[in-house]
């Protein structure tokens, strides 16, 4: 399994990256993983590698490069103390505008690849990067054929970089996976963001998993969930089958 670290020039400087591909004769169609806010650690590494093994090369950026250097993050024992005092000074540098921006310069970086089939590509993000995957997709419609949100939160609030005020932009398919129960996004904000995709008549499909908890498709999560994470994987496979197969 070919694995690259890179780094991308964007506009508020150096980005490093990783980028996985697949073992053979390419090209193959591309995604960009939106991570969550633990950061790049060797889970979400595992999980690029996983997405890149059916068939994609798999563009994760660190978006926590404005901060700079960091130590790497353990969540379960993130989790046992103050939460949002190891996690709220990394996520203050960056937001789904800013993720948004960003890829701009990530999808230049896939352009230079010989490997990467076609111009269009698929955008998967979770927790965090699940609303910035969607707001990728919107802000640059004519690159992303689908996009997928794994336990992303906030994704119609009142807030200006909510990913629903981009929904009429959207061309690509969407698919949004929802954790049971989850405070980040109650079923009042669902109803509120699906009726916003089909307002402006986004192809969408939204599926909540019941028993699971917001990050349960992370396995270093103390809330990791095999039963669901591996319907999940399921879903987004056939989803990115769907979607990105015939992309030009």
């Amino acid at each position: 399994m070919p694995h690259e670290q890179i780094v991308i020039q964007t506009c508020d400087g150096a980005c490093p990256a990783h980028v996985f591909s697949p073992t053979g004769n390419g090209p193959w169609p591309a995604s960009i993983f939106f991570m969550d806010a633990g950061g790049i650690r060797p889970a979400s590494l595992e999980m690029a590698k996983r997405l890149a093994d059916g068939g994609y090369v798999v563009l994760i950026p660190d978006l926590f490069y404005r901060y700079g250097p960091y130590k790497t993050i353990v969540p379960k024992e993130v989790f046992k103390g103050d939460v949002m005092a190891v996690l709220g000074p990394l996520m203050a540098t960056t937001d789904n505008k800013k993720a948004a921006q960003d890829c701009g310069a990530f999808l230049s970086y896939l352009d230079t690849r010989e490997d990467v089939a076609g111009n269009k590509i698929g955008a998967v993000g979770f927790c965090m990067g699940g609303g910035m995957a969607l707001s990728a997709a919107a802000t640059y419609p004519r690159r992303f054929a689908a996009a997928a949100s794994f336990h992303g939160g906030n994704l119609a609030t009142d807030s200006p970089t909510s990913p629903h005020h981009l929904v009429s932009r959207m061309a690509a398919n969407v698919y949004i996976a929802a954790a049971d129960g989850d405070e980040l996004y109650p079923p009042a904000m669902a109803k509120k963001f699906e009726d916003t995709l089909t307002k402006f008549r986004v192809q969408y499909r939204a599926d909540t998993y019941p028993g699971a908890s917001h990050g349960w498709m992370k396995p270093d999560f103390p809330v990791y969930n095999v039963e669901a994470a591996e319907r999940g994987w399921r879903e987004l496979f056939a989803f990115y089958e769907r979607n990105l197969s015939n992309t030009s």
